[in-house]
């Protein structure tokens, strides 16, 4: 007993009490040789009776004051009240006591839910160390102020986004992204809220406030994914509005028109009997219809699929989402941080034809005119340069005394899908694709190694600009994308198509090893507006209105796809508020996979809704027949009232198990 209630609250705990109470003294009474002694007999049942059912009753009636007549409570109240005035003492407590189970499982069932989104997305922060005048003082996250020092100790969980200061350490991300591997973060790096720091002890300058942190907007949207209803939470809730009021006038018109078509059809004497057995066959009719079953699984059913989700870092922003996801049958995806890796490394810098320029100077000319841009290609140029020309990957510290002089730069203006053109030492340089050479008229010959080209001109500030040379940077694929495409396939997705505004040499080989059905490549992010638009006019042809596109991107660049498309899924959304905002599907970590994983919950979760749907109105309805034809009991009444809500409920909390879809 204790076992069993030491995870109930209070209420429940009072509830679970008042059904063993009841269902004890039900058993004593009706065993009780009381028949001789019916006014006593009555008494005594309303003990029972009133223990388990008594706040139904005050519902019940606040429903009826407040002009909110038909829900379930006032349903099981009049089915009751009328079993008990028929003499139907059992049957009444029966109704209240099984009632009242099946609204106890329900509460365990939605309370199990809740803690295990709670438990899952623990990354509310309770404190944080503040750092003042070389004191450390514990406040509360929404007192510390951007720019503050905040100190983190092993154990303790990052309260507030920032930058380390100070210390070397490894950070558990898997309350955010569902991945046990760690993180090793060190001076400079950016760290999140929501993480656990395991080792060292960090100073960390915030650069966010509490509300604006990751984890304080990942807690928001899954607290107001509710708010977003799938198609089917609405049907059931119009459904509610018509359905009760109609179950109730049927079976108001079946205890009436009942034994008046005996009597006046098949000329049977007006008796008690008669219409006593009309009146329980409405009690029974009333018992059998309440929909509760439906009402309430549904909405947990998409409560646990979506509490699911976020236990594996996959963040859906309402079960209408999940609805939308579960009938992806197009797939469109961004290359870069997609695909690939999206750390960028230069491998290579040639100069240019009849150019005697040197390969330092090229690239020293590149990192200075990308010095002011955030552009990740424009990253790996900086980087190849602070480590003296030589490969440096993402992360990796810059070699001493090679940092940029960017007082160098001036007039720096970003064309947009093209490159960057600036002022470098009096001169112009200009570094991009050849789109960007061909609009300054630059004349250069296509580099043909497989990678993204930067190419760099310069010339005098009013004069033509001349080729000097380029820099060749390649991107890694990440080592689960071709699977992940290959899985998606399997999954029933028909078309997997990639835009990418790299060159076509590097996207067709990208999308021939990963084996993505189509590929467009050198994309404006205003053409790939455009394609996707085609590709959803090619979907409604081949697969239906009803089928949905998904883009798969960064949730920066690609907002306006994102926006577009029927589905919008960020990839690799830590620590973006971008991605968050701008997708319905946020992936907290890069690892394609999670897109097949994603669908494949939501799937299981419109499978579990269909499944109580049809089962709950299949049972239903067919024990109404056999109650109206005076064939069922209020016994089978109970089954198909409250043993149908129980195993109703109980296939809904599968939804939050997705380890091993």
């Amino acid at each position: 007993m204790t076992k069993l209630t030491e995870n109930l609250n209070k209420k429940q705990k009072n509830l679970l009490l008042r059904i063993i109470g009841a269902a004890v003294m039900l058993v004593i009474l009706y065993l009780l040789p009381l028949e001789d002694y019916p006014v006593l007999r009555f008494l005594l049942f309303l003990i029972p009776y009133f223990t388990v059912g008594y706040d139904v009753l005050r519902k019940a009636w606040k429903g009826i004051r407040n002009h909110q007549v038909f829900d379930e409570c006032f349903l099981m109240a009049v089915a009751t009240i009328g079993a008990m005035i028929l003499g139907e003492y059992t049957e009444a407590v029966a109704v209240m006591l099984f009632y009242q189970i099946g609204e106890l499982f329900q509460s365990i069932a939605v309370g199990k839910s809740r803690r295990s989104i709670s438990d899952l997305m623990d990354i509310r922060p309770d404190y944080a160390n503040l750092e003042q005048d070389g004191e450390v003082e514990k406040v509360d996250p929404d007192e510390v102020e951007v720019g503050s020092i905040i100190v983190i100790r092993p154990g303790e969980k990052v309260p507030i986004d920032g930058i380390v200061v100070e210390g070397i350490s490894s950070l558990n991300t898997s309350a955010l992204t569902g991945e046990s591997l760690p993180r090793d973060v060190k001076p400079g790096d950016e760290i999140i809220s929501g993480s656990v720091n395991m080792s060292g002890l960090l100073r960390v300058e915030t650069t966010k406030e509490f509300d604006e942190s990751t984890a304080s907007k990942i807690l928001e949207l899954v607290e107001n994914a509710g708010e977003r209803k799938a198609k089917s939470e609405q049907f059931i809730t119009k459904f509610a509005r018509w359905y009760t009021p109609a179950v109730c006038y049927s079976a108001l018109a079946l205890a009436i028109l009942g034994p008046l078509v005996n009597i006046l059809v098949f000329h049977e004497p007006s008796t008690w009997e008669l219409w006593s057995d009309w009146i329980y066959r409405a009690l029974t009719f009333l018992v059998i219809s309440c929909p509760c079953a439906i009402v309430v699984s549904i909405p947990l059913s998409f409560f646990g699929g979506i509490g699911g989700a976020s236990s594996e870092g996959i963040l859906i922003k309402g079960s209408n989402f999940m609805e939308t996801l579960a009938n992806v049958k197009y797939l469109v995806m961004d290359k870069t941080g997609t695909i690939t890796k999206g750390n960028f490394e230069v491998t290579a810098v040639h100069d240019g034809r009849d150019q005697n320029m040197d390969s330092a100077e090229i690239l020293e000319l590149a990192a200075l005119a990308e010095s002011h841009s955030s552009h990740p290609i424009a990253s790996s140029i900086r980087r190849a340069y602070e480590a003296g020309g030589k490969p440096l990957e993402a992360g990796s510290p810059a070699a001493a005394g090679r940092e940029l002089d960017k007082s160098r730069v001036s007039d720096v203006q970003e064309v947009s899908g093209k490159g960057v053109i600036a002022v470098v030492d009096g001169m112009k340089v200009a570094a991009g694709n050849l789109k960007l050479m061909k609009m300054l008229e630059v004349e250069c010959e296509p580099c043909h190694h497989v990678g993204t080209i930067v190419y760099v001109a310069k010339g005098a500030v009013d004069g033509p600009l001349s080729y000097i040379g380029h820099v060749v940077i390649s991107d890694e694929i990440k080592p689960t994308s071709a699977e992940a495409v290959s899985s998606l396939k399997k999954a029933g997705v028909m078309k997997t198509v990639m835009l990418t505004g790299d060159i076509t040499s590097m996207a067709e080989s990208v999308a021939k090893e990963v084996g993505m059905d189509e590929v467009h490549a050198e994309l404006l992010p205003e053409d790939k507006v455009t394609y996707v638009e085609k590709l959803i006019a090619e979907k409604n042809a081949q697969a239906g209105p009803n089928a949905a596109l998904a883009f798969v991107g960064d949730g920066i660049n690609d907002a306006p796809v994102l926006a577009i498309a029927d589905l919008g899924i960020a990839m690799g959304a830590l620590g973006s508020d971008a991605a968050i905002e701008a997708a319905d599907v946020v992936l907290m970590d890069d690892d394609p996979a999670k897109i097949v994983k994603a669908i494949r919950i939501a799937r299981k979760c419109i499978r579990i809704v269909n499944e109580n749907i049809w089962f709950a109105i299949g049972v239903k309805f067919l024990c109404l027949i056999l109650g109206a034809m005076g064939i069922a009991n209020m016994w089978l009444a109970i089954f198909a009232d409250v043993g149908v809500m129980v195993l109703c409920v109980l296939n809904s909390v599968r939804a939050l198990f997705v380890k091993n879809v």
